[in-house]
């Protein structure tokens, strides 16, 4: 069997750390190729400089190594996001058509690009948020990963492009730090906790969102790109579903843990923001289709996350 090639591009980003290392333990370090704006140092990493709006400068790292597949995780985050909207819309679209484009030439065989629950917005089902509903995002954030679902469903649908797509909740994880996210509080508790045993949250105590430990995001991504084409059924973006808290609870369970932790509110303009979003996700399609379960619920995650950044 040929190996795959695979690129990373926004390989320093809190997802694409991880996922570098998974999926060089299952293919080996010379088949995974790390891209990023800003060189970081990685021993035995085979590592580019990438701007992905730089189409010439992809195309010709993708020859230089016969990459087969793209993960393409560079975007700015939803919080980042509304600072900069023409940035941010730049960058989440004219990157996304560059790799689209390099698959629907017959450059690489595969394409990884992840959407978000930010897809959804004030006038969707907050609980059990079905994977079709009514969509209007209402951050910059958002409209451009519900127009990137549109055009990865395009791409497959036209010119037969193997995308394939899943809309993240919160991602918790211990290995590198959060990116500019609404839901970045659930990481930042933890190393408040055990650095000062304090935080200050700023979303309301009772605002509750999906999220994931890092481990199943992983799951879920590499599961979905080593699934069969004829089980991909969905070309948009899959929900998927992990956990579901409010910060009141995150706190409640660290207490278990470091019980004179304490919790305090004082909420800024991601309030607006997590309040469009969904409080949880029904993620039947992606169970159906490819087996998707979730190892990690609340309980489990917290004694992981406290052991590990001990």
């Amino acid at each position: 069997m040929t190996k795959e090639t695979i690129l990373i591009i926004g390989a320093n980003g809190q997802i694409g750390l991880e996922l570098a290392e998974s999926l060089r333990n299952i293919y080996g370090q010379d088949h995974v190729i790390s891209a990023d704006l800003k060189t970081i140092d990685q021993p035995g990493v085979i590592y580019e400089r990438l701007d992905v709006l730089d189409k010439d400068r992809m195309y010709a790292i993708i020859k230089k190594y016969n990459v087969t597949q793209v993960y393409l995780l560079a975007a700015l985050l939803s919080a980042t996001a509304e600072q900069k909207p023409k940035s941010a819309w730049n960058l989440n679209m004219e990157g996304l058509f560059n790799v689209l484009d390099a698959a629907k030439e017959g450059i690489i065989k595969k394409v990884y690009w992840p959407s978000s629950i930010a897809v959804f917005g004030p006038t969707t089902p907050r609980v059990n948020t079905p994977q079709y509903t009514v969509m209007e995002p209402n951050t910059i954030y958002g409209i451009s990963k519900q127009a990137g679902e549109r055009f990865c469903e395009y791409y497959f649908q036209k010119y037969n492009v193997d995308v394939r797509s899943i809309r993240y909740p919160g991602l918790i994880g211990w290995k590198s730090a959060p990116g500019g996210g609404t839901t970045d509080y659930a990481v930042h508790i933890y190393y408040e906790a055990l650095k000062n045993k304090s935080y200050e949250c700023f979303l309301s105590e009772q605002t509750e969102l999906p999220m994931m430990y890092m481990h199943d995001a992983l799951k879920a991504t590499i599961s979905l790109m080593d699934a069969p084409a004829e089980k991909v059924k969905i070309r948009s973006s899959y929900n998927i579903a992990g956990m579901s808290f409010t910060p009141k609870q995150i706190a409640e369970e660290i207490k278990k843990h470091i019980p004179d932790f304490t919790i305090s509110y004082k909420t800024d303009f991601r309030q607006a923001i997590a309040d469009s979003w969904p409080a949880s996700i029904d993620d039947t399609y992606a169970n159906k289709d490819w087996g998707w379960k979730p190892d990690f619920d609340l309980v489990k995650m917290t004694d992981d996350m406290l052991k590990n950044l001990k």
